[in-house]
């Protein structure tokens, strides 16, 4: 109860010196932190933990210290449902981060978020369906996301999957919203691009063996294997495959950027693996991120699915309670795109980098936030639009081989939708 009296005193009186000393503000977090998508969770929750306290370290939102009060989804959307109405209703906290997985994130969204009219921003879950409930009108504008729709990845997939001479594919996908939209969306491309697509085999999560997936996906002797998983099941799905006698040729989805997936695989099996992901190259922002996060997580890769983008989802949340004035979610869902997008002073990650962007709000002046994946400008639909890192797997090390602009990406969509 004292929490709350205080949040609801820093409410009335946001930037108060008096209660600067014992105020705080509680953001919710619904993380995948068991259950397949486990990897992601446990990545993304300490990414934006690690950006709050750098938040906290440059002085906090009107001298309140934003904290996390994180729930675990168990990678189900009925448990993330669960513990969303009891930080949205109980708590009553002004913003939800998560979930990392679209099977995750639309529940918490259609089911308590939304009808809430409270913020929630997911920094990894990439169902088009997301873009779809906001042109309906369903979000009421309180949603946003850290990572570019499917419906834009799939396309610089097709497109980079020529490129390499990748033309004659099979694809195994997981069977969930995400997997089917990202099939979905690559097949429109890839194929109107002049690639062939040899089989489509959907799988299950969580199976301890595909060796039945793998071999239903090598009828029609396609070139390689287009990937869309999850780190865990991915690299088992990839294993099978190999033992099969398939093509050590590999077209995968960002969440297969991971040191973790190459390592279960064998770095030697992945000399021919490319990939792609909403990013950027380097910045002060990925720099700082990537020689401060492994410590910060105790012992978790900077490059791990989900961390860099889930690091911009907290610093993005921060910044705007800062801006907003007040921890409530109209006031924060109206400052959230003031403080990214394409005007005012750059900003980047890191406690000096949020100190400056905190005296700019004092004095009025407006801040753009260019994060771990680079500028970052929503869109009606709490959408952004790029750009998309091009990787390949080199010694089981990811190097960046290129980028595509939204622009880029804009026009081969174009050309490739019917």
């Amino acid at each position: 109860m004292k929490e709350l009296l205080l949040a609801g005193a820093a409410s009335a009186a946001f930037g108060s010196a008096a209660m600067a000393q014992d105020c705080k503000i509680d953001v919710g977090m619904v993380m995948e932190l068991t259950g397949p998508a486990g990897v992601y969770g446990q990545a993304g929750a300490k990414a934006v933990d690690m950006a709050f306290r750098d938040f906290n370290e440059a002085g906090g939102a009107g001298g309140c210290q934003i904290a996390s009060e994180i729930r675990d989804s168990q990678s189900q959307g009925n448990v993330a449902v669960d513990q969303a109405t009891q930080l949205v209703n109980i708590k009553k906290v002004p913003v939800v981060i998560g979930g990392i997985i679209s099977s995750v994130t639309l529940p918490i969204l259609t089911s308590v978020t939304a009808p809430a009219k409270v913020v929630q921003v997911s920094p990894a879950s990439s169902s088009p369906t997301l873009t779809q409930l906001g042109q309906e009108g369903k979000t009421g504008g309180y949603f946003f996301r850290t990572i570019t729709s499917d419906a834009l990845q799939g396309t610089a997939a097709a497109k980079y999957a020529i490129d390499q001479g990748m033309k004659k594919l099979a694809i195994i996908h997981v069977n969930n919203d995400f997997g089917v939209n990202m099939m979905r969306e690559f097949t429109t491309a890839y194929t109107a691009l002049g690639g062939e697509i040899t089989s489509v085999t959907p799988y299950n999560e969580k199976q301890a063996n595909y060796s039945s997936e793998a071999t239903a996906a090598l009828q029609g002797d396609p070139e390689g294997l287009y990937l869309i998983s999850y780190p865990v099941d991915g690299a088992t799905i990839a294993r099978a495959w190999i033992s099969s006698g398939g093509p050590q040729k590999f077209l995968l989805n960002d969440g297969m950027n991971s040191s973790d997936f190459i390592k279960a695989v064998g770095a030697q099996y992945l000399e021919a693996a490319y990939g792609t992901s909403s990013g950027t190259s380097e910045s002060p922002s990925t720099k700082y991120f990537y020689d401060n996060f492994e410590s910060f997580s105790g012992g978790i890769a900077p490059d791990a699915p989900a961390a860099d983008r889930s690091y911009d989802a907290g610093a993005i949340v921060a910044l705007a309670i800062a801006e907003a004035g007040e921890p409530t979610p109209d006031k924060i869902r109206a400052a959230i795109p003031e403080v990214t997008g394409t005007e005012g002073e750059p900003i980047y990650a890191g406690p000096a980098e949020f100190k400056k962007a905190l005296e700019l709000i004092k004095e009025g002046k407006k801040i753009r936030y260019e994060g771990v994946i680079g500028p970052v400008a929503f869109d009606q639909y709490g959408d952004i639009t790029g750009p998309f890192r091009l990787w390949k797997i080199t010694d089981g090390t990811v190097e960046t081989t290129g980028t595509m602009s939204p622009e880029e990406v804009a026009q081969v969509k174009a050309e490739t939708t019917p």
